[in-house]
């Protein structure tokens, strides 16, 4: 067996209980100090920072990426629980259904609107569970192809530390996520899991077997004992809305021991219009061995792109399928499937792997996302409008992700992520401003660039990705304490369609009560 642990982390306990949910709603009136009396009961007291803590403000701190919603009026937890064992979890849920507090839960912190550690509900009591010292990674060393190894992952883990381990013990194995290292695997895999493998493999979500998951009741369940219905809602559903999960078992997929990355820049004078315009056409409907992805910035344009093979073999394909683009050998860097990786975050091919270890922070950066699919081509003369929107005061970049592939194969309706056949790609907008700046210009950019693109995108609903979450497609209605269904489904159906009532349905079943909440959590169908 491969082990990846860090160093406060614990052997995660594995008890199985019975799947039986709360009925009892939780206290009218919050309890702070029986829960935090219950917590210092049942879990060791230095894993518990109050707000009195001198350090309370770092632990914090210690996994946001985004100050945007880590500064200014944010209201803070009670408390941060940072569980090294699942024990913990339950602790911290069974408290806060005795006391009247509900508890949040955070993985990684690549939260865009940080609502795993904050809330935006004045006088709202209630606790954080940070699973940052529940990551380790064991991988499967006993499966011989044909047959998939597999791997148990915390939810605490990052994407880079299990992509590490994993190609560590062989290095034609991966794992199909996302890109940036630094994302806590829990809520990553909750939402989806979009990545450069996933045109090969699909999304995350599509490789997962088996969870580990702290219910409403504070039992920990696996998938059998969950339910499908359950088991079907956790992968893509959104994290932490109906449970903690704490680690997931996962289908590792094979790879060739060399891969071939590039980035092909063209400026607007070099004709990045025209490619672009093709690129549409031509990136979701490529062999699946190969995602090719583009950035857009100022009045340039960068393919880039991951072949499951040699550069012998990709030139003479592009040329033939997209001569647009003008490949040669000379944009060839051939790589293990792990140095591709850490190209594609650092976009430095002498980047060591050992980087992707790396789970630092900075908070000098601003940022504020949104997010759109494409069904229907831009047209040419439409891209020459939108180009001048990247010139302007305050601008920001798109990120164009195709999607094709594997992923058509698979029905809206099989998990929660909804974004399947008939999909181009994603839209991805991030507009960005330095500590000491008010982002005025960046913000009324990203704003106004967003309702100027809605005339080119899906409509009717205008749809997202929940793990670009955006407070601005809407919030939740609360009433007599749970959140309603027809105030949920404003933002609801844009991020899950048809299968946001089925979330809604399996909340009602698993908690009723609504326990896991936040400003846009699934909300119980009630009938």
């Amino acid at each position: 067996m491969a082990t990846f642990r860090g160093l406060a982390a614990l052997a995660l306990i594995l008890t199985f209980s019975s799947c039986c949910y709360l009925t009892t709603p939780t206290s009218a009136t919050p309890d702070s100090d029986g829960f935090l009396q219950c917590l210092l009961g049942n879990i060791p007291s230095g894993l518990i920072y109050t707000q009195g803590a001198s350090n309370f403000t770092d632990v914090l701190a210690s996994s946001v990426h985004n100050p945007r919603v880590y500064t200014g009026d944010m209201v803070r937890p009670l408390c941060i629980v940072t569980a090294t064992d699942a024990s913990h979890v339950q602790a911290a849920v069974r408290c806060g259904r005795a006391h009247g507090v509900r508890v949040r839960v955070r993985s990684g912190g690549h939260d865009y609107e940080g609502l795993s550690y904050r809330s935006l509900q004045q006088g709202d009591v209630f606790g954080v569970v940070d699973l940052a010292g529940i990551r380790a990674i064991t991988v499967g060393s006993d499966a011989v192809w044909p047959l998939a190894p597999t791997a148990w992952v915390e939810s605490g883990a990052t994407l880079g530390e299990l992509y590490y381990t994993v190609a560590k013990n062989n290095s034609e194995v991966a794992f199909p996520a996302g890109i940036c290292p630094t994302i806590g695997v829990g809520g990553h895999f909750s939402g989806g899991g979009i990545g450069m493998l996933m045109r090969k493999f699909g999304l995350s979500i599509d490789n997962i077997l088996d969870a580990k998951l702290v219910n409403a009741d504070g039992d920990l369940v696996d998938r059998a004992a969950m339910g499908e219905d359950l088991f079907w809602a956790i992968r893509g559903g959104g994290g932490g809305n109906f449970g903690i999960v704490v680690s997931w078992k996962v289908s590792l997929v094979k790879v060739p021991s060399t891969v071939t990355a590039f980035n092909i820049v063209r400026t607007v004078d070099q004709g990045a219009i025209d490619v672009l315009t093709r690129w549409q056409e031509v990136g979701p409907t490529l062999p699946f061995d190969i995602n090719m992805r583009v950035i857009i910035m100022g009045q340039q344009v960068t393919f880039q792109s991951l072949y499951l093979g040699k550069c012998s073999d990709v030139v003479p394909m592009l040329s033939n399928l997209f001569p647009e683009l003008g490949m040669t050998g000379g944009d060839c860097l051939e790589m293990t499937w792990l140095q591709s990786v850490v190209f594609f975050n650092s976009w430095n091919p002498n980047a060591p792997v050992e980087s992707l270890l790396s789970r630092g922070t900075s908070l000098s950066t601003f940022t504020k996302n949104k997010s759109d699919y494409v069904r229907r081509a831009i047209a040419k003369d439409d891209w020459n409008k939108i180009f001048p929107w990247f010139a302007m005061d305050g601008a920001g970049m798109i990120i164009l992700e195709p999607h094709g592939g594997f992923i058509d194969t698979i029905p809206a309706s099989a998990t929660p992520y909804p974004h399947r056949s008939g999909v181009l790609y994603n839209i991805q907008y991030i507009t960005f401003w330095p500590w000491g700046n008010d982002g005025s210009a960046a913000t009324s950019w990203i704003n106004n660039f967003y309702d100027f693109m809605g005339q080119y995108v899906c409509k009717n609903p205008r749809v997202a990705y929940v793990n670009y979450r955006d407070l601005d497609i809407g919030v939740n209605t609360v009433v007599n304490d749970v959140t309603t269904f027809d105030g949920g489904k404003v933002w609801g159906e844009k991020y899950f369609a048809g299968n946001f009532r089925r979330l809604a349905a399996v909340k009602a079943a698993v908690d009723p009560t609504d326990f896991f909440r936040s400003e846009q959590s699934i909300p119980p169908l009630v009938q």
